[in-house]
C-alpha cells in the first residue's frame, strides 16, 4: 500500500547542465496507479498541492510534478516557451518509467498543462486547467480585459520584452486587491498552503516568475485545438487574475473541452473545487 501523503524529491540530470527538481507521491517499487502530472502557478515550485494529496490517494493517482526551469532546484531553461513543459514532462515520466498520464496544471500552470495535451497526445489521458490563461493572441479575445490593475502591468511589462520586465519586478509589491473576498478566506484555511511554496520559488529571485510571464505573452508553441484528450476547464467567476473569458474561450476552442465555471469563486477560491476535478479526471482518464 502507497503512502499517498509522503512525496519524495530527487533532481533529475537532463544533460547539458541542465536539471530538474521533480516530486513524486510514488511507491519504491512498481506503481501502476495513474500518474497525475501537476503544473505549479506563477512563482511557486512544483511541490504537489498537500491540501488534495489524500483526496487524490483514495482515488488512487499518483502525484507527479516538477520546479519549472528557475523555479527552486531546477536550473533555468532561456528562451523557453510555454510548449517547452511537455519535453520536461516526457522527460520525467520516462526517468519515472511512466507511459501514459494525466495533467492538472493551476494559474500560470494551466497552459503548461495544456501544453502537454497538445503535444503529447498518445500519453496524456485527461487535462485539468485550473484558472488558466488563454494564449495572448487568442482571437477575439480582449486579453488584459477585467484583470486587476497590478496585474495588467505585470504583463504589459512582459509584453514589453525582458528588460522591461526586469525592471518592473525590481519595484513590485504585493497587491491583496487581486484576490477577492473568497480567496483571502480560502488562503486563510487550507489554501495557506500557498505561504510554503511562494517564498522558495522566489528566494533566489524572479528569474522564474520572469520567464513564465515572457512565455505567457509569447507564442506558446502549440494550439490549444490540438488537445484530443478530455479536457476539464475550471474557473472562477469572480477571478481578477485570470478573468474567466480566459477559460470560455479554451473551452470553445478545445474539442474536447467542459466549461466548469464557479460564478462565486476567485483565483484561489475556485480551487474548492479541486477535489471533484480529481473524481471528473479518474473517471475520465481510466477509461481511455
Amino acid at each position: 500500500m502507497v503512502d499517498g501523503d509522503r512525496v519524495t524529491e530527487f533532481d533529475l540530470e537532463l544533460g547539458g547542465g541542465r536539471r530538474l527538481r521533480v516530486y513524486d507521491t510514488g511507491g519504491s517499487g512498481g506503481d501502476d496507479r495513474l500518474a497525475l502530472f501537476w503544473h505549479h502557478g506563477t512563482p511557486n515550485i512544483g511541490a504537489p498541492p498537500r491540501p488534495l494529496l489524500p483526496a487524490a490517494a483514495g482515488l488512487g493517482l499518483r502525484w507527479v510534478s516538477y520546479d519549472r526551469p528557475g523555479y527552486g532546484g531546477s536550473t533555468p531553461r532561456p528562451g523557453r516557451n510555454v510548449a517547452s513543459a511537455a519535453d520536461d514532462a516526457a522527460a520525467v515520466a520516462d526517468a519515472l518509467g511512466i507511459d501514459r498520464f494525466a495533467v492538472l496544471g493551476h494559474s500560470g500552470g494551466g497552459p503548461h498543462a495544456l501544453a502537454c495535451g497538445a503535444r503529447l497526445p498518445e500519453r496524456v489521458v485527461g487535462v485539468v486547467s485550473v484558472a488558466g490563461l488563454a494564449p495572448f493572441d487568442a482571437e477575439g479575445l480582449d486579453w488584459f480585459a477585467g484583470m486587476t490593475e497590478s496585474g495588467a502591468a505585470s504583463l504589459r511589462a512582459a509584453v514589453a520584452g525582458r528588460a522591461a520586465k526586469e525592471r518592473y519586478e525590481a519595484n513590485a509589491a504585493y497587491d491583496p486587491e487581486m484576490f477577492v473576498p473568497a480567496d483571502h478566506a480560502a488562503l486563510a484555511g487550507e489554501w495557506a498552503w500557498f505561504e510554503d511554496i511562494v517564498g522558495p520559488a522566489v528566494a533566489a529571485g524572479p528569474g522564474g516568475l520572469i520567464a513564465d510571464d515572457l512565455a505567457y505573452v509569447a507564442p506558446w508553441g502549440f494550439d490549444p485545438a490540438r488537445v484530443v484528450a478530455p479536457t476539464l476547464v475550471l474557473h472562477g467567476g469572480l477571478d481578477r487574475i485570470v478573468p474567466s473569458a480566459h477559460a470560455r474561450w479554451l473551452a470553445h476552442r478545445i474539442p474536447a473541452a467542459e466549461l466548469r465555471l464557479r460564478e462565486g469563486d476567485g483565483h484561489i477560491s475556485v480551487l474548492s473545487g479541486a477535489e471533484a476535478a480529481l473524481r471528473w479526471l479518474a473517471e475520465r482518464a481510466t477509461s481511455r
